[in-house]
């Protein structure tokens, strides 16, 4: 299975930023355990890197990604991290360049039709909208999937995504995930309220029913 067709079947995707590496193992047991097996954790923090070393070495049934990667340093490192794809939050075409050139699996964040197009033009096919609530929402997702759904785009939408709008994103035949940060809140990994966030993933993943 292409680890784009494993996000598909995932359909929701656990957006971390993580300030230890030693919440890294429990963090993605309470994920696995609420029903989320795809994460994708940011280069915001110096946890980032051991952190997805971790979790890619305990978990084989976690999907997990590297996120916020805007360097060929920063692909290198998640890639060499055991990191299965990588996300950025723009289009940079150099970065998508070098992940075609070392085999990384790798969504740009996109916000326009020209972002699309230039994605498209390097082999893109599955893309991340975002800041998705801000560029429009659901509107600009059906208004991005008039002109480009037959080229067999998909997107990810991230930002301003919650518990009461991420479903209005999943009916939409042109979005493949979605990616929440509400599920595992950075104050929540660092408080280590681990229960908490098993019965956060266990409520997105049971409203996918």
């Amino acid at each position: 299975m292409s680890i784009e067709t494993s996000i598909e079947a995932s359909r929701i995707i656990a957006v971390i930023t993580i300030d230890s590496a030693e919440h890294a193992e429990p963090l993605a047991e309470a994920l696995l355990k609420g029903g989320i097996n795809a994460i994708e954790l940011t280069f915001r923090t110096e946890a980032a890197e051991a952190s997805i070393r971790r979790i890619a070495a305990s978990f084989p049934d976690v999907t997990v990604g590297a996120g916020t990667v805007l360097t060929p340093d920063q692909l290198i490192r998640a890639k060499e991290a055991g990191a299965a794809f990588a996300v950025s939050p723009g289009f940079n075409r150099s970065i998508v360049q070098a992940s075609i050139d070392m085999k990384l699996p790798f969504f740009p964040g996109i916000m326009t039709p020209s972002d699309v197009e230039g994605a498209l033009e390097l082999g893109c096919r599955l893309l991340k909208f975002f800041p998705a609530e801000v560029a429009g929402g659901t509107s600009m997702l059906k208004a991005l999937a008039g002109p480009y759904a037959h080229t067999g785009v998909k997107f990810i939408p991230l930002g301003g995504l919650n518990r009461e709008n991420f479903i209005d994103y999943l009916s939409m035949p042109i979005v493949a995930a979605i990616g929440g940060s509400w599920i595992a809140e950075r104050n929540l990994i660092r408080d280590e309220k681990f229960a908490e966030i098993t019965n956060r993933a266990r409520d997105a993943a049971d409203r996918l029913a």
